[in-house]
């Protein structure tokens, strides 16, 4: 277990600093998308375009970029993150009610300032569950980075299917597992408290 800890924190690591990135650049393709509406097809249509792309083809194209190592499967997870939360943006913002948007342009609210008040506090429960779904999805598809030279849980699972040692592989896949449960379960929570917190609202 103790050989094991720096594999999970590092496994742990790859994924928020991929989920953090993906967050900055999905909700703002989400917001954009919804602003602008010739790009909104555009930007979703590209986003579901990578999500179809094979996990080892996307990260042997961009190995070529990055090289070998953790930055490429960042870069990965970050790409293949991008589609649920940009959905979930673009149509959480699209679904407020049009009387609050009015309500709040009637009150000579900026199109920022709409956003930032009304519009995205009202949608964010939709994109936290975006996020959510994002999340867990990038903890297995990171055990796919020991192919790129990267580190997390994906080098004793390698190494078990390599020798043929279960045993090797349920260390990997085990906290694999468990990771995700437990973020889907403390997540979900969440996800109910700002559903409930924007009915009551």
């Amino acid at each position: 277990m103790t050989n094991l800890m720096p594999l999970i924190l590092e496994h742990l690591m790859i994924v928020l600093i991929a989920a953090f990135i993906a967050v900055f650049i999905g909700v703002s393709l989400g917001i954009l998308s919804y602003w602008v509406r010739y790009l909104d097809k555009a930007i979703l249509w590209t986003a579901e375009i990578i999500q179809t792309i094979p996990n080892l083809a996307l990260l042997a194209m961009l190995m070529i970029i990055f090289g070998l190592g953790n930055v490429t499967i960042i870069a990965g997870l970050v790409l293949y993150a991008l589609l649920p939360i940009i959905r979930n943006t673009y149509i959480g913002l699209e679904s407020v009610p049009s009387h609050l948007k009015d309500a709040a342009r009637g009150m000579g609210m900026s199109r920022l300032q709409r956003l930032m008040k009304v519009e995205m506090p009202l949608s964010f429960p939709l994109v936290f569950s975006g996020i959510k779904l994002a999340v867990v999805n990038s903890l297995s598809i990171a055990v796919m980075g020991v192919l790129i030279g990267a580190g997390g849980l994906g080098y004793p699972i390698y190494r078990g299917i390599q020798t043929g040692s279960v045993e090797r592989i349920l260390t990997g896949a085990i906290p694999v597992v468990l990771m995700a449960l437990i973020l889907d379960y403390l997540m979900s929570k969440v996800e109910k408290r700002l559903v409930h917190k924007g009915t009551r609202g």
